[in-house]
């Protein structure tokens, strides 16, 4: 009898599973071009055409991953809104008290705000380009994150109002997410800059005000 290798009965096809990741790894090369691309050139300024060649296919090939440039502005701005969430959430289950808390979240947004500025400006200049339904789940993507940092700090300023709370957060976002116009430049040292955003959140967030 002809000795079969393999593995038995698992129903899965391995060349279908190579083309499976291969598409994977083809829809994440488009969003990480189209992130860099739409940082420098604006989102009106990238055509499919442009996407496609960045990397190496043609513009009618990248319908196979997305029904069109709405669509992977959505992918990008929801998918980014979701990392974080996700993220913090993590962060925000490591344990300790509300300072300890709070500080890994300043620590977690600087090396997202380090390491993806090219997403922080997307957002910053397309997030309204997004059909109804889409911004409205990526607001409330964002005021969940928002809330992983507001409870920690009612939790160290319970004299606060939430609106004051609220504007804390926010400022420190503002901050945090400045990094994005200045971490491009080959004189920005990150080693330092973690640092001092590092600092300069925490100075923000837990300082009283009076």
């Amino acid at each position: 009898m002809k000795e079969h290798h393999g593995v038995k009965g698992s129903g899965k096809d391995p060349a279908a599973t190579d083309r499976e990741r291969a598409k994977a790894q083809r829809r994440e090369d488009l969003l990480a071009e189209a992130t860099r691309l739409f940082a420098i050139h604006g989102y009106s300024g990238v055509s499919l055409e442009d996407l496609g060649a960045a990397c190496g296919i043609s513009g009618p090939a990248v319908y196979r991953h997305f029904s069109g440039k709405p669509a992977v502005l959505t992918a990008l701005l929801v998918g980014v809104s979701q990392d974080l969430l996700d993220g913090g959430e993590q962060v925000a289950k490591t344990g300790g008290n509300a300072e300890q808390a709070l500080k890994a979240l300043i620590a977690f947004h600087v090396d997202f705000a380090l390491a993806k500025p090219d997403i922080i400006q997307v957002q910053d200049r397309n997030l309204e380009t997004l059909p109804a339904a889409e911004l409205q789940l990526v607001r409330k993507l964002q005021r969940a994150y928002i809330a992983l940092w507001t409870e920690q700090l009612h939790r160290i300023h319970p004299q606060e109002t939430p609106a004051v709370i609220r504007f804390r957060a926010h400022a420190a976002f503002g901050l945090l997410n400045s990094t994005a116009h200045s971490a491009h430049s080959p004189r920005t040292s990150k080693a330092g800059l973690r640092k001092l955003l590092n600092q300069m959140a925490a100075s923000a967030l837990f300082t009283p005000v009076g």
